[in-house]
């Protein structure tokens, strides 16, 4: 496997640190309304807007939404107007978001709000942008070190939930966009003049056509991937984007108590900010490591593996009520499983579709933004419904339980047909 000493002197840096930039900034854009979700909800309700359960989860779901279809969109961008011109404009939708949500302020409506979700969509696209920047300018056999530290910008969203509720206890939730449209616009500037797109003599360009997709989507191999990812990285980023939702309503008193005893912070609001960093770091950071250990022991058994704990973790969370201390271990446990889990999902589809993977990257990752946008619904319906959490996991419980015995149906014939000559472990 290649490592950072084998990229000197190849491809072209400053667009490989340009990639990551970009990405870290989106990734942490796409997810912002998640940590302010408690802050904005008691504006609206100065102004005389109470929002449900189910207009929090609409709120909070609408990015990862139109991130996931936008992937599609902006991958057919690349295609037609090349990387850098399609970052670009889709950049200057997002700076345009988020100064509309910073300016409005305290005077936002929640319909306005909407627009600025959808904008946000555009940040959750990103994906589809970065990586084929960074991968285009380097050899095949860099290809994993590249698209690991381009793809490592998914850790913007644990810098939301550090630093947004304390930049909104100083200076106003509306001040977070204001600083997120700051950094987004010298991120704008800098990709502007340092990132490059790979030259005819570098990359030779083969533009994805409808067909294309077509063609995938007849395979149902396609769709079996699509299921595994939607409930890997569907679930990681729902929970993540209604995290703070989840905490506020669950665990403010022992949050309060915590940060009053330990560390001499008054905000519940902050407090449940670093409880949700804790939580999602574990599934940011640990996606390599899924994939490493589906190299080793294979996807299919690491699959199984991190399914099944997630399954049983997730009806433990559902059923049991568990001191604070003991259900943020269990919550970072599943993040921690999904998170590899997404490692192992990608272990096995470049081994399925090694030459159509730029299709299959925007299909599966599309897969990946609707299934967290279904897990934020049904958790705002089952607080609405039944004023708890208990229906929203158990329904989660058993979508993974479906997973997993798609696992099953399909790890013979996969293990005997295109596994043979992967060059992997299935």
């Amino acid at each position: 496997m290649a490592g950072l000493k084998d990229l000197k002197g190849q491809g072209h840096a400053p667009t490989l640190f340009m990639a990551f930039l970009y990405f870290d900034m989106s990734f942490m854009v796409w997810t912002m309304l998640g940590p302010l979700s408690t802050e904005i909800s008691e504006a609206l309700a100065l102004t005389g807007h109470i929002m449900t359960a189910s207009e929090k989860a609409t709120l909070l779901s609408l990015p990862i939404l139109s991130g996931a279809i936008l992937r599609v969109v902006l991958g057919f961008g690349v295609d037609k107007l090349g990387a850098k011109r399609t970052a670009l404009l889709s950049q200057t939708i997002v700076i345009a978001a988020l100064l509309t949500a910073y300016i409005q302020g305290n005077s936002i409506t929640y319909n306005q709000l909407l627009i600025v979700a959808l904008g946000l969509g555009f940040a959750g696209a990103s994906f589809a942008v970065a990586l084929p920047q960074a991968g285009q300018w380097y050899p095949p056999k860099l290809q994993g070190v590249v698209l690991g530290i381009a793809g490592a910008g998914n850790i913007g969203v644990v810098i939301d939930f550090l630093f947004a509720p304390k930049i909104a206890e100083i200076w106003g939730w509306e001040s977070v966009f204001g600083v997120g449209a700051f950094m987004a616009i010298v991120v704008f500037v800098a990709y502007l003049f340092l990132a490059q797109d790979a030259p005819e003599d570098v990359y030779k360009k083969n533009p994805k056509k409808l067909k294309d997709y077509g063609k995938l989507l007849k395979d149902k191999d396609t769709w079996w991937f699509c299921l595994f990812y939607a409930v890997s990285f569907g679930g990681f980023v729902g929970f993540a984007g209604y995290m703070k939702v989840y905490l506020m309503n669950t665990y403010q008193v022992d949050m309060s108590a915590f940060g009053l005893d330990v560390l001499d912070e008054g905000n519940v609001k902050v407090i449940a900010g670093y409880f949700g960093a804790l939580c999602i770091f574990a599934g940011a950071v640990l996606r390599p490591v899924g994939g490493a250990v589906a190299d080793k022991i294979g996807g299919v058994r690491s699959l199984y593996y991190f399914y099944g704990l997630v399954a049983l973790l997730v009806i433990i969370n559902a059923t049991m009520s568990l001191p604070f201390g003991v259900a943020i271990l269990v919550l970072f446990l599943i993040m921690a499983s999904l998170g590899m889990a997404n490692g192992s999902v990608f272990q096995l589809v470049p081994q399925r579709f090694g030459k159509d993977i730029g299709i299959m990257t925007g299909i599966v990752g599309c897969a990946g933004g609707l299934g967290g946008t279904a897990l934020i619904q049904t958790l705002g319906w089952s607080k609405g419904a039944f004023d708890g959490y208990t229906a929203g996991f158990l329904i989660f419980a058993v979508v993974v339980f479906v997973a997993i015995s798609g696992i099953s149906l399909v790890k013979t014939r996969w293990r005997t047909t295109w596994g043979v000559q992967a060059g992997g472990r299935i």
